[in-house]
């Protein structure tokens, strides 16, 4: 993937993931879990939804120091793009569905997960640094050892904890993000022109035309092992044989 390919996802992956973000909270059924805090900070403070993410990220990042996390270009576009973009994404989405009924809150929110998800593959993919989040919740593996799934649900159970005492909004939406998100996240990886490498760090690929490694050659037995395993194996089945006359 070259450089202008990447720079070219990453924008669009992180655009993808503010409107993602806009579509769930215009449904008004509960918001993204670092949503709910987001809104609640927005209550709050009266502060705009993209200042509230944009502190929100800033303070996300300072817990990386002790975690010994390393920002990226990408984690650095992240925090500056969803800021900046989340802010006109809710004015857009506001003006095609404004009040949106049971059908289109629906609409709203599996569409909104559906491209979180798809946005989320994107612009990690390109592998130029993970989002503030993210990097929390690795750099929090990393350090403790517990499993990624306890780490990111003891996260996202504080961010609504904190967020619906602050009067951010939680509902069935919040749950449906939860539950639905990862296995997006998962099928949209699979789709190798959008994620040519895949999430996880693996094997470059081999390149078209070239050999395959060699197999790794085993020592070869010493003939007296192979007659001394030989003699155990004979024995062992004339002693079978005769437990079964």
């Amino acid at each position: 993937m070259g450089v202008t390919r990447r720079a070219v996802q990453l924008l669009l992956g992180l655009a993808g993931y503010a409107a993602s973000m806009a579509m769930v909270v215009q449904a008004g059924q509960g918001a993204m879990p670092w949503d709910v805090l987001h809104q609640g900070v927005v209550r709050a403070t009266g502060w705009s939804f993209g200042v509230a993410v944009l502190v929100a990220s800033v303070l996300v990042l300072a817990a990386w120091v002790p975690l010994r996390q390393r920002p990226g270009i990408g984690t650095v576009a992240n925090v500056v793009v969803i800021s900046a973009l989340i802010g006109p994404a809710l004015v857009v989405v506001d003006r095609l569905a404004p009040e949106p009924g049971r059908t289109a809150q629906v609409l709203l929110v599996v569409g909104g997960i559906v491209l979180n998800g798809v946005a989320t593959a994107a612009y990690v993919g390109v592998r130029l640094g993970p989002g503030p989040r993210d990097g929390l919740l690795t750099g929090l593996v990393a350090r403790t050892g517990w499993s990624v799934r306890a780490v990111k649900t003891g996260i996202e159970v504080t961010v609504v904890a904190v967020g619906v005492l602050l009067g951010g909004t939680f509902g069935w939406a919040t749950i449906a993000y939860a539950l639905g998100v990862g296995p997006v996240v998962q099928a949209a990886a699979r789709w190798r022109p959008l994620v040519p490498a895949g999430l996880t760090t693996s094997a470059p690929p081999r390149a078209r035309g070239s050999r395959p490694a060699p197999e790794p050659v085993l020592p070869a037995a010493h003939p007296d092992q192979v007659r001394r395993r030989a003699a155990r194996i004979a024995r062992a089945l004339a002693s079978f044989g005769d437990q079964h006359r």
